[in-house]
């Protein structure tokens, strides 16, 4: 089943994370992973929701083929090593959502 990944992103430092974006972007072509949206303008269509204080920067949505795929590119050893460097770069909140499932009839 596909998963989807949303990253909430404010960045500490814009250079690291360009880099870090650049090499994790090689990285998750390998596992099947692919940009869905990257850093687009954040618009609220609703009001509804109480929104936080201080809202994202940057949103990024990823696309894998399933959770397995995922898994094994965030173990991976070249993300891996590249993981400090995001950490350097931005404060993320990162969320999987599970993609839909039809129902059989």
């Amino acid at each position: 089943m596909t998963v989807y990944i949303v990253m909430e992103v404010q960045v500490k430092n814009q250079k690291k994370y360009n880099q870090y974006m650049s090499e994790f972007s090689n990285i998750i072509t390998n596992y099947g992973g692919r940009y869905l949206a990257d850093e687009g303008c954040i618009k609220h269509l609703d009001q509804e929701i109480r929104l936080e204080r201080r809202q994202p920067e940057r949103m990024v949505l990823l696309e894998f083929p399933s959770e397995v795929s995922l898994r094994k590119c965030l173990a991976s050893p070249e993300y891996r090593n590249l993981s400090e460097l995001g950490l350097e770069g931005a404060s993320t909140r990162t969320r999987m959502i599970q993609g839909y499932k039809a129902k059989k009839v």
